[in-house]
C-alpha cells in the first residue's frame, strides 16, 4: 500500500491481489459521509445512471446478490473505530473489467442524485489501469 492510495482487502476466492483502492482525497470525502450517514459501500453498475461512476449509499441501502461481485473491502478507520467499506460490482460490469485494477478518486463536480457524496459538490470516478496477467472471468 502506498502512502497515496488504500488498497482493499482481496476477496476473490483464489486470487492474492487487490482489485480496487481508494485515493488519499477519496479516503477524505469517506469519512465525512461516514460521519453524516454512518456506515457505507459503493457499487459499480454498468448501467445508465453515471454509467461507470462508482455509486456510494448508505451500507445495506443497495441490495446486492448473485448478479454482484464483491470486490474489495476497506477499512477507513483506524484500530479504535473500525469502518468497513464494501466494493461491489455487477458481475457482468466485472466480465467486462477483470483486467483491470480499479481506483476510486474524488473529484469537484456534481455526481449523481442516488450517490451521498452528491449534495457535497464532489463526485467519486474509477480511473483503471490495466493489469499485466491473464485474469480469469467468474461464471454465472
Amino acid at each position: 500500500m502506498s502512502t497515496d492510495q488504500l488498497d482493499a482487502a482481496v476477496t476473490l476466492p483464489g486470487e492474492t491481489f487487490s482489485r480496487v483502492a481508494l485515493t488519499a482525497a477519496s479516503i477524505g470525502l469517506l469519512k465525512k459521509l461516514w460521519e453524516q450517514h454512518g456506515p457505507l459501500m459503493f457499487h459499480q453498475s454498468g448501467g445508465c445512471c453515471d454509467g461507470s461512476s462508482p455509486m456510494c449509499y448508505p451500507a445495506g441501502e443497495f441490495i446486492t446478490g448473485d448478479s454482484d461481485v464483491l470486490l474489495g473491502l476497506f477499512d477507513i478507520g483506524d484500530h479504535e473505530q473500525p469502518q468497513p467499506l464494501e466494493f461491489w460490482m455487477s458481475r457482468e460490469q466485472f466480465n467486462y473489467w477483470s483486467h483491470t485494477h480499479l481506483t476510486v478518486d474524488v473529484v469537484s463536480g456534481r455526481g449523481s442524485g442516488f450517490s451521498v457524496e452528491s449534495p457535497e459538490g464532489k463526485r467519486f470516478l474509477i480511473r483503471s489501469t490495466l493489469m499485466d496477467w491473464n485474469v480469469p472471468k467468474l461464471e454465472g
